[in-house]
């Protein structure tokens, strides 16, 4: 039986009284050889036991847990509860019913290490009239001609992040001038300007290295 903490409090209390020794271990519940193994140390047991990663007791589940997996593998949103029934059937009397919050706790850890990816989301709460972006899209897979001979162009796109209004622009390159024109063209189609106008990391947003328009922000708000 191991020593508790509470033992080992009880004993220090004891010898502080001028109890004998023999007697305070004896009242602690611990014998004499316990009892001068913690006066040497001066700690407490739960302070002395080293950790250990390897299991006190046998695995239940050792032998059948491959094929559970292979059929949490087909389909994992199969139930820990689910799963153990399915054991105790194919298995009468191996499984008793006290071993299902064990093996609840195998599922578990079983799907956080080794089952699917969980998708993450990261909710966007867009509000009107705040917020509007823009880029540019190469039209050449679209095959657009004119008089037979291929129309090579892009269009600036523009669109309110709430509502999803939009407009474009047609454009032949992707500079800083056909930017400013084609937010202008926007603006002016718009009747207002949005609190914030945001781009990606475009090429025309760049001059010497400078980031000339990722995120400006305006003071002239428009619903939309």
């Amino acid at each position: 039986m191991l020593t508790t903490d509470q033992q080992v409090r009880q004993l220090r209390r004891l010898d502080a009284r001028g109890t004998p020794a023999a007697v305070a271990a004896l009242r602690s519940g611990m014998d004499a050889k316990t009892a001068r193994k913690y006066r040497r140390l001066g700690r407490l047991p739960s302070e002395v036991r080293m950790p250990h990663s390897w299991r006190t007791h046998p695995d239940p589940f050792a032998d059948v847990w491959t094929g559970v997996v292979e059929r949490l593998a087909l389909n994992s949103g199969l139930e820990a509860l689910t799963l153990f029934r399915q054991l105790q059937r194919e298995h009468p009397g191996v499984f008793p019913d006290g071993q299902l919050r064990t093996f609840q706790r195998r599922v578990k850890t079983w799907r956080a290490v080794g089952g699917p990816a969980k998708e993450v989301f990261f909710a966007q709460v867009h509000t009107p009239g705040r917020l509007c972006a823009s880029d540019f899209t190469h039209m050449t897979d679209l095959r657009v001609t004119i008089n037979g001979r291929p129309f090579e162009h892009l269009i600036y796109h523009f669109v309110l992040t709430y509502s999803n209004w939009e407009t474009g622009t047609v454009c032949f390159a992707e500079s800083f001038e056909t930017l400013a024109d084609g937010l202008q063209n926007a603006l002016a189609e718009l009747g207002g300007v949005p609190f914030v106008h945001r781009t990606d990391r475009l090429t025309a947003a760049i001059r010497s290295g400078v980031v000339i328009i990722t995120e400006k922000r305006f003071f002239r708000r428009v619903g939309d």
